[in-house]
C-alpha cells in the first residue's frame, strides 16, 4: 500500500480547463484537500490503538501516504484554479484549530473491530464523495483526480474490513453492536472536521469559526453532488461491514431511505446562500 498507484505528477495536467470549473465546488474542494492531508495524525492513532499489530501498524502507514498524496493533488488544483489560495498556509490554520487526539492508548469505539468498522465507514464515505464529486464536475483534471481518490479509498475499505474480519474472530462482535459503530461514525460527518476545514481554507483571515454556519455552507454544497447510485453503493458498503447482506430486499429499503435523507437535505439546503 505505501507505493502509490499514480503520481501527482503523471496526472493531466495540462488538460485543465478553467471553463469548465464548477465556482461552488472549488470551497469543497479546498476542504477535502487539508481532510486528506492531515491523515497522519490518524495514523499515529491507529498505531496507538494497534501498538502490539505491526502488520496492520505497516498498513496504516501505507494508507497514510496515499491519504497525504490526496490532499496534495486536490492542494494543487485548488491553487491552479485559485491562485490566491496558499495550500500550506490552510493545511498550518486548519492544524492550529483542529486535532486529532492522538494520545489515546484504547480505541474511543470500545473495541478493535469498533474501531476497524469506524474506519471502514469513513471509507465508505470518502469513495462515494469523490465518486460524486467526479461525476458532477466536466473540468478533466479534477475529474481524473477524483476517479484515482474513489479507486483508492475503495481499496482503503477493503483493508479495513479485511482486519474487521480478524478483529471479530477474536471480540466477536454482534451485528446489533456493529451497526451501532457504523451509525455512530456516520452520525459525525458533521462534526467539527469538515466544518472546520471549510473555514480554514476558505474563510477570510479575520473571521471567526461558527461551526454551524461553515457545517452549512459545506453541506449545501455538497449534498446537491449525490446521485441515488452513489448512496445505494455506500449503503452496500455499510451493510457488509456491519456483517448484513448488502442485496437484500432491507439494504434495498436502507437505501431508499438514506436516499431519501440525503435529497431532502439537498434540496433544503439548496436555497441557502452561504
Amino acid at each position: 500500500m505505501a507505493r502509490a498507484h499514480w503520481r501527482i505528477d503523471e496526472l493531466p495536467w495540462d488538460r485543465f480547463d478553467a471553463g469548465r470549473v464548477d465556482p461552488d465546488l472549488v470551497p469543497l474542494i479546498k476542504a477535502a484537500a487539508l481532510v486528506e492531508y492531515n491523515a497522519d495524525d490518524y495514523t499515529a492513532y491507529l498505531c496507538n490503538v494497534f501498538k502490539d499489530d505491526p502488520e496492520f501498524q505497516d498498513a496504516a502507514h501505507g494508507w497514510a501516504v496515499e491519504e497525504v498524496q490526496h490532499g496534495e493533488a486536490l492542494g494543487r488544483w485548488a491553487e491552479l484554479v485559485d491562485p490566491a489560495f496558499d495550500f500550506r498556509a490552510a493545511v498550518e490554520r486548519f492544524r492550529a484549530g483542529y486535532r486529532v487526539p492522538i494520545d489515546l492508548d484504547a480505541s474511543v469505539r470500545g473495541s478493535r473491530t469498533g474501531e476497524m468498522i469506524a474506519r471502514c465507514m469513513v471509507e465508505t464515505g470518502t469513495s462515494s464523495y469523490y465518486a460524486a464529486i467526479g461525476d458532477s464536475t466536466d473540468e478533466p483534471v479534477l475529474k481524473e483526480i477524483c476517479r484515482n481518490i474513489a479507486a483508492d479509498e475503495l481499496r482503503h475499505y477493503k483493508l479495513f474490513y479485511t482486519y474487521t474480519k480478524k478483529y471479530l474472530e477474536r471480540e466477536g462482535l454482534n451485528k446489533v453492536q456493529r451497526l451501532k459503530v457504523a451509525l455512530s461514525r456516520i452520525g459525525e460527518s458533521e462534526d467539527d472536521e469538515l466544518a472546520y476545514a471549510y473555514y480554514a481554507a476558505n474563510a477570510p483571515a479575520d473571521a471567526t469559526y461558527e461551526h454551524k454556519l461553515y457545517n452549512a455552507a459545506y453541506m449545501r454544497r455538497a449534498y446537491g453532488r449525490y446521485r441515488r447510485k452513489h448512496v445505494d453503493r455506500a449503503v452496500a458498503m455499510v451493510f457488509k461491514a456491519c456483517g448484513l447482506k448488502p442485496h437484500t430486499r432491507l439494504c434495498t429499503l436502507a437505501s431508499s431511505g438514506a436516499w431519501w435523507l440525503v435529497d431532502r437535505r439537498a434540496r433544503k439546503l439548496a436555497g441557502q446562500t452561504l
